[in-house]
């Protein structure tokens, strides 16, 4: 019963596995959707973070989701009840989450985009995130005004090239997530640390990454790429934030050719 109030489900063909979605700070899942449309033979999952008031919340509700793609009522899965081999794609803050979820041993492979293992920094690593201070005023800036918080965020997510482009007007509008769920995600983004736990990460990974990123800057990339032992890297040139955004077939095509390698890769050493 959990599982289906925070758990949204679209259908699709299944025979290369399930993806869980999971989506950046203050975004509903929608934000996905072109993408997902460019993966039909996949199943398709998310996690729904616009309730969530703490960390632990968001925590529980990647790890339900992660376990919903065991249900033995649904008609397109196997005997067994799975839908096949799970991929977690997380979004940035849903980055970050999908690296616990797979420190974990959840996931058969991860896709990051803009994603890192620790968002905040100190000021030696300023190529590699945000200083603290930066985001503890963000949660208090949330209690004065949180439209004013969230529209400079946006602001951040694209360059002044993609801005011109009107690529930051395919965003989903603000206000989808409660002001304590906004609170929880930045808490959660100021404490997690996955860092110490990359090399453990088994699984494969694609790191998809803009290389104009003002948020997770291009560095942590390249810290992610050198850190877990089977990851591939895209960069994205030019990209801030949001490198799927107006290049989903593209990314699509990336994603289900790396997933097929790594298929096939698997397929032949069981043999």
């Amino acid at each position: 019963m959990m599982a289906s109030k925070i758990v949204k489900k679209q259908q699709g063909a299944g025979a290369k596995g399930t993806i869980l979605w999971l989506p950046g700070w203050s975004m509903p899942d929608r934000v996905f959707d072109r993408l997902r449309e460019q993966l039909p033979e996949f199943h398709h999952i998310s996690a729904d973070y616009r309730d969530a008031d703490s960390p632990e919340r968001m925590l529980l509700l990647s790890e339900t989701a992660a376990e919903s793609n065991r249900s033995a009522d649904d008609s397109i899965c196997d005997s067994n009840g799975f839908h096949g081999p799970l991929l977690i794609a997380g979004w940035s803050l849903g980055g970050l989450l999908a690296l616990k979820l797979a420190a974990k041993g959840c996931a058969d492979g991860l896709v990051l985009f803009a994603a890192t293992a620790r968002f905040t920094r100190s000021k030696d690593e300023a190529d590699r995130g945000w200083p603290d201070a930066y985001v503890r005023q963000m949660i208090k800036g949330l209690m004065n005004d949180r439209q004013v918080v969230e529209t400079k965020f946006r602001r951040n997510m694209f360059t002044e090239a993609e801005w011109d482009s009107d690529l930051g007007d395919s965003l989903p509008h603000n206000g989808s997530w409660t002001t304590p769920a906004l609170m929880a995600g930045l808490q959660l983004l100021r404490n997690e640390d996955c860092l110490p736990e990359l090399p453990e990460i088994k699984c494969p990974v694609l790191l998809v990454h803009g290389t104009a990123d003002m948020i997770c800057p291009y560095g942590v990339a390249s810290e992610l790429a050198a850190s877990l032992p089977r990851a591939e890297l895209v960069a994205v040139p030019g990209s801030g934030h949001v490198p799927f955004l107006g290049r989903e077939a593209d990314i699509a095509d990336k994603l289900r050719r790396w997933w097929d390698e790594h298929q096939n890769s698997c397929y032949s050493a069981s043999i």
